[in-house]
């Protein structure tokens, strides 16, 4: 018996969100029905590409649609999640969660009203090179993150923390199972109105410590961590997907040696990953692997990080 398609539809079709529309349009369990835009012919574009219908307004959706992809601003993510979430339509919502923790807590528990399934686009989490390093990590004791890209112009509504460091805070907490004991964070504005540079060092109450830089101002893209542990050292690069692993052995002689291991992963765009995780999700009525409340906790963090720079000081997270 052939399983029900998930009847789809992608609000935001911009720079990610057209993305969402092409993955959802490849898979055999989903039928894109429509995608949304406040631009008609930004709107109409992707429609006639993916064969499906188009909207400027969500609420033609209501009744046709069991689930959304909610690509748009991060200051609307609020005011346009809660209404879908309350008319039943599973989310899967671009990160950050919202602007506030109060608009996040507040979709929470409208999710958990009505039903809806919630689950956050950290998108990393469906990189085939993480998934490798959770096999491999044991006790992690310092972790080290750059994520830096020359100047687009997008994602400047929020800071560099929102924009792309909370893809490593996520990670991270995902990472050290311990609690934050301490935040330390520098920042500044360059090009925007925002910060758009920042370094930030968490504390764990297990001793681990992890610094994390990322810039939106930089002349070049990298996006990589790198994480030791007693007798071993990791470093991903998150683009192509690689990892390589470097662990002291003892030899023969009884001398200390360092080897140098390249592991492969079966690489898969993430973003397919996350959709297929989503969809699966919904069908199954499991969990999702990016929760609503995982994704609370990362914007939680990143706030306080914000506040920080802001503030010119440390404090316990």
């Amino acid at each position: 018996m052939n399983q029900k398609k998930t009847k789809v539809a992608v609000i935001g079709v911009g720079s990610l969100g057209q993305h969402h529309a092409r993955v959802y349009s490849e898979m055999d369990n989903v039928d894109l029905v429509a995608v949304v835009d406040c631009c008609a012919d930004r709107a109409k574009e992707i429609a006639s590409k993916y064969a499906c219908a188009y909207f400027t307004d969500i609420e033609p959706l209501y009744g046709k649609i069991d689930a959304a992809s909610v690509v748009v601003p991060t200051q609307v993510h609020h005011a346009v999640s809660k209404v879908l979430l309350k008319n039943g339509i599973h989310l899967l919502l671009e990160k950050p969660i919202t602007a506030t923790l109060e608009e996040a807590d507040d979709l929470i528990a409208i999710s958990k009203r009505s039903g809806a399934m919630l689950q956050i686009g950290h998108i990393e989490q469906f990189n085939t090179g993480v998934k490798m390093l959770k096999k491999h990590l044991l006790n992690p004791r310092f972790i080290e993150c750059h994520r830096v890209a020359p100047f687009v112009g997008r994602g400047t509504d929020v800071h560099v923390i929102l924009d792309l460091m909370i893809h490593d805070i996520d990670i991270i907490l995902s990472l050290v199972s311990s609690e934050l004991s301490e935040i330390r964070a520098t920042g500044t504005s360059v090009m925007t109105e925002m910060i758009d540079i920042a370094n930030v060092r968490l504390a764990f109450d297990n001793g681990c410590v992890a610094n994390i830089t990322a810039s939106r101002i930089s002349l070049e893209k990298l996006r990589k961590i790198r994480i030791f542990q007693p007798d071993a050292y990791f470093s991903l690069d998150y683009a192509n997907q690689e990892m390589r692993v470097c662990r002291r052995i003892i030899t023969p002689a009884g001398l200390p040696e360092i080897t140098n291991e390249k592991v492969s992963t079966e690489k898969e765009e993430p973003l397919k990953g996350e959709l297929s995780s989503f969809i699966a999700s919904i069908q199954t009525r499991e969990i999702p692997e990016v929760s609503g409340e995982d994704g609370r906790r990362a914007l939680d963090v990143a706030l306080q990080i914000v506040d920080l720079i802001k503030n010119g000081q440390a404090h316990p997270a």
